[in-house]
């Protein structure tokens, strides 16, 4: 069995952004609980020299379904930094990235192989193949910005378990046997 590109990339994205729409619903539960005013956590950061929760749930989006389209035209950017949520609006854009991801069709996301991509920031172009876009550069940049997400909100107390961050495993059905090779 062959892998391709839909479930080597949108797959795994279909299956994180929900973690990441719970860990943000957590967030928002457990400063409803304290009394905390919510949108204090857009601004937090694990460490004085990096970016904060904003910058991380618009980036791992951008890495997402703003990358998929990008594939599409062949160019891709940084994150549009212009962008200004506050905490309902952050969840907002983590639950239009999973629509996105989860309306692309397999067969148009699988024509994007064998394509280029250019990743063009500043004075930095990168040349890639699709298949290497995704899999050495957005693949890779999605799951640090989800840790950190991630991490920046169990750093201010809310209660996240690894599982939150999962999302749910593509298990075979009860009673299903996996096909064995060869």
């Amino acid at each position: 069995m062959s892998l391709s590109l839909y479930d080597a990339v949108v797959r795994p994205f279909a299956q994180i952004l929900p973690g990441v729409e719970r860990c943000l619903e957590k967030g928002r539960e457990h400063c409803a609980s304290t009394g905390r005013n919510v949108d204090e956590l857009v601004d937090c950061r694990i460490h004085p020299d990096m970016l904060p929760l904003h910058f991380q749930i618009v980036t791992l989006v951008h890495m997402s379904s703003v990358a998929i389209a990008a594939a599409r035209e062949g160019s891709f950017g940084a994150p549009d930094l212009t962008l200004n949520f506050d905490y309902a609006g952050l969840q907002g854009y983590a639950r239009a990235a999973r629509g996105e991801i989860e309306a692309l069709d397999a067969g148009a996301v699988n024509a994007l192989s064998g394509g280029r991509v250019t990743f063009r920031a500043g004075d930095v172009t990168l040349p890639f193949t699709t298949e290497d876009f995704f899999l050495s550069f957005a693949v890779p940049h999605f799951y640090f910005h989800v840790t950190t997400a991630y991490d920046v909100l169990r750093m201010q107390g809310v209660p996240l378990g690894k599982g939150d961050f999962l999302g749910q495993a593509r298990t075979l059905p009860a009673g299903a046997t996996a096909p064995r090779a060869g």
